[in-house]
Parts: structure tokens; sequence; C-alpha cells
């Protein structure tokens, strides 16, 4: 597998908070978060160490063979410093789909799920 993309970002909640979140993305009705694409499919769990790892299939039918790795660790002030790294196998998807994937697992993580924290 090759890492196609990465990124970090502060979460509010600690990490025993979004590493739930992550492996029960539909634990809470009230505050959806995992909102899918018509592309796209809900992930299984690949791995999961609890609270510093978490590692989802693919979330897009055209690519089977994704997987997205989040590293969770503790930001020193309560919160949760999250990357999640994209990883596919060869070859790389065309630099259009893979600016779309990018972006995708940006907003699903970095908005979506972030917002559902209160931010």
């Amino acid at each position: 597998m090759i890492e196609a993309g990465s990124r970090a970002r502060s979460q509010p909640p600690p990490p025993a908070v979004v590493f739930e979140a992550l492996t029960e993305p539909d634990r809470d009705p009230a505050r959806p978060w995992l909102r899918l694409l018509d592309d796209e499919q809900p992930p299984r769990i690949l791995h999961a160490e609890h609270p510093r790892v978490v590692v989802w299939s693919s979330l897009w039918t055209g690519r089977p063979d994704a997987q997205v790795r989040f590293d969770l660790v503790p930001d020193g002030g309560g919160g949760t410093r999250l990357r999640w790294t994209l990883c596919v196998a060869e070859p790389l998807p065309d630099p259009s789909l893979l600016g779309h994937l990018r972006k995708r697992l940006n907003q699903l993580i970095n908005a979506n799920l972030r917002y559902t924290f209160g931010q």
C-alpha cells in the first residue's frame, strides 16, 4: 500500500471519545457525521487499538483497495491530535480522483466529525 495523502488536525474531545466516534459512526442518530455520497459505502473496521489507532476499509466502491488509518494522540489540552492517512494499492488514482478522495476525507473528518463535537 502507498500513502496517498495525510492530514492532522485537533479534535476537541479526548482520544477515547474520538475513537468511539470512528468505530461507531452511527452511534448518535441525532448527530450524524458520516454522510456518504452515492459512490461511497460505510467502512468496516479492519484494525483498532483503543484509543490510539483505527483502520477503515475503503469508503469508495470504485477504489475497494483503499484504506484509511486514523492515529489519535492526546494534544496536551484535553483534546486529540487526529491524523488520517489514505493508503491505496498501485496504481495511484489519477490526480483528479486522488484530490476528490483527499477532499472527502478532510470534509468527513475535519469538518463533519469536528462539528459534532461543537467546533
